[in-house]
């Protein structure tokens, strides 16, 4: 047996034994050890194998699998460039706390600079992006050399984790394979000097972690709002008297405010200040919104943050973009915190009335975010687009507290979003949705090619075509002024026929009307078998700035405080602060 076999059976079997369940692998020469090791763990049951052609699909579908099991998940790829294709994919698992496990074949050391074929300096290839990155040592038949291989094997795993460092995420594990690659051993053999602890125990077993932070003081009933933005952890409870903001992939959006981000933009402008709260809880890292970025800043709230707990999908530490905060600790029990309850009534009766008149046009793209959330099956898996479509989820759908909602907001690129789509699906096993634009869905639309004997999902994504980018209409560069540029730079129009490319993966397509609720709810019904199948829903995207700016007219009128005999007819009340301030 060639050393290079050894060593990456090893590699595998200490995989399985620190709990690793799912793999993706890419085809190539010099990590064909690997690959082969794979293979034979797959047929045996103790892991399951994915394997994909391009590397950036495969480090997406990686970290998906990651993102909805919270277990590591390694990426196999051969040496060369077929590592750097799976940098966004790094990113994204770097700045969402995702444990994404990079095993890269390599050449050994003293080729690199030579002008081997396919040979770069990849050890360290992703800098601080990645949480470690370890080397094994050139594979070779000598005493204790297996040890070493399985103490690095758990150590990348503890890295991934964040068990030890309260910090998870991507680790590379790059392995310097000499040839011969491949022998005709036995699958399942090792030699005696390889062989793992008894009873199939890891090499070196790690403690969970048990986090140690003090809670705040929040006994002060001031009119105080919790912000839970994405990677926020699911808080033991919260004081029914309390309102909430939460983005739609925090477990708290199920009991979030409808127009809680509208209801901001009234208090912060002056139209409705009896809204503005006096203390702002900040769960998790709220990025998707400006309105509540602008309360974050307004140095007449108090800013107390809640500290990540250091477990996969969240990063360390707290979030404080503005350098707002004034504490740092963990949520006090229920019993603890002091309610202003007339504050907190006064919210929800204002979230009430905005709900009401802040209705999305029938064939909008919020339209259909809100059709397709309310259309999907108790229990059910949403991974939603990290651009406009999570947008739309948050202002326009009813939150629900029976689904679950995942999007890639790491670093919130259109990146992959097919691949993280199947993985979180194939990781979920049950039926699992997917709402994405026409762009990001055509920007990894070879995440849709699959081979014949891989592993399949329930998977339905709706793509909301609007033929380009609306995200932009609503931005600065959406304005008049820049409308001569705005087609060609910004909106992207591709005219891309979505049906024959479906068929050419071989994958089912189904049109719905965007104005059809009951077809799009046909069209969602679960299959009941594994497979991708995909809606796709015309919407019109010529009106969205025009939408957004009428919203937020009705939004600031129903926002007024009936009680308030100064508020002039645009809906403003001459200054004044919440209850309590």
């Amino acid at each position: 047996m060639t050393p290079s076999t050894v060593q990456a059976r090893v590699v595998v079997d200490e995989w399985v034994r620190g709990g690793v369940r799912e793999v993706v692998a890419c085809p190539g020469s010099r990590n064909a050890p690997l690959l082969l090791a794979l293979h034979a763990a797959d047929a045996a049951g103790r892991l399951r194998l994915h394997v994909r052609i391009d590397e950036r699909s495969a480090g997406f579908l990686a970290v998906g699998l990651a993102a909805r099991s919270g277990a590591p998940v390694p990426v196999v790829v051969t040496s060369g460039t077929a590592v750097a294709n799976l940098h966004p994919a790094v990113l994204e698992a770097s700045h969402a706390g995702i444990p994404l496990v990079v095993a890269s074949a390599d050449r050994p050391l003293e080729l690199v600079g030579t002008g081997a074929n396919q040979t770069v300096d990849q050890a360290g290839l992703f800098g601080g992006a990645v949480r470690a990155a370890i080397t094994l040592p050139l594979a070779e038949e000598r005493p204790r050399a297996a040890a070493g291989w399985r103490a690095a094997v758990c150590r990348a795993l503890d890295r991934a984790r964040g068990t030890t460092t309260a910090d998870p995420g991507p680790v590379q594990l790059d392995l310097p394979l000499r040839e011969p690659l491949v022998d005709d051993a036995p699958d399942d053999a090792l030699p005696d000097w390889a062989t793992g602890r008894p009873g199939g125990r890891p090499w070196t077993e790690v403690a969970a972690r048990v986090p140690h932070v003090a809670p705040l003081d929040l006994s002060d009933a001031v009119p105080t709002i919790v912000v839970a933005g994405h990677g926020a952890e699911a808080p033991a409870g919260l004081p029914d008297g309390v309102p909430v903001i939460a983005e739609p992939t925090s477990p708290l959006w199920g009991r979030s405010l409808r127009a809680g981000t509208r209801l901001l933009e009234s208090a912060l402008d002056g139209t409705a200040p009896h809204l503005l709260p006096a203390r702002a809880v900040v769960l998790g890292r709220p990025t998707l919104h400006r309105p509540v970025s602008r309360l974050l800043s307004d140095p007449r709230v108090e800013v107390v943050v809640v500290p990540s707990a250091g477990v996969a999908g969240a990063r360390p530490g707290w979030t404080d973009v503005a350098s707002s905060a004034t504490r740092v600790g963990a949520l006090p029990a229920p019993a603890d915190w002091g309610v202003d309850l007339a504050w907190g009534e006064a919210v929800r009766a204002a979230d009430a009335r905005v709900a009401r008149v802040v209705v999305p046009d029938p064939g909008s793209a919020p339209d259909l975010a809100a059709a397709t959330v309310r259309a999907l099956p108790p229990g059910a898996l949403l991974v939603v687009g990290s651009s406009s479509p999570v947008r739309d989820v948050a202002l326009a759908a009813e939150p629900r507290t029976d689904l679950t909602l995942l999007s890639a907001r790491g670093v919130s690129g259109i990146d992959g979003a097919v691949s993280f789509a199947t993985g979180a699906a194939l990781a979920d096993g049950g039926p699992a949705y997917a709402l994405l634009g026409d762009l990001t869905f055509l920007h990894d639309s070879g995440g849709l090619l699959v081979g014949p004997d891989e592993p399949r999902p329930e998977l339905t994504i709706v793509v909301a075509n609007d033929d380009g980018g609306s995200v932009f209409a609503t931005l600065e560069q959406g304005a008049p002024a820049h409308a001569a540029a705005f087609e060609r730079v910004f909106a992207t129009p591709h005219g891309t026929d979505l049906q024959a490319l479906c068929r050419a993966h071989g994958v089912a397509h189904t049109g719905v009307a965007a104005a059809d609720p009951a077809a799009l709810a046909a069209a969602l019904a679960p299959a009941g078998c594994p497979g991708v199948r995909v809606v796709e829903v015309a919407v019109d995207r010529s009106g969205r700035r025009a939408d957004a700016d009428r919203w937020r007219t009705a939004a600031r009128a129903a926002t007024v405080d009936p009680d308030d005999p100064d508020a002039d007819a645009g809906g403003r009340s001459p200054g004044g602060v919440g209850p309590g301030r």
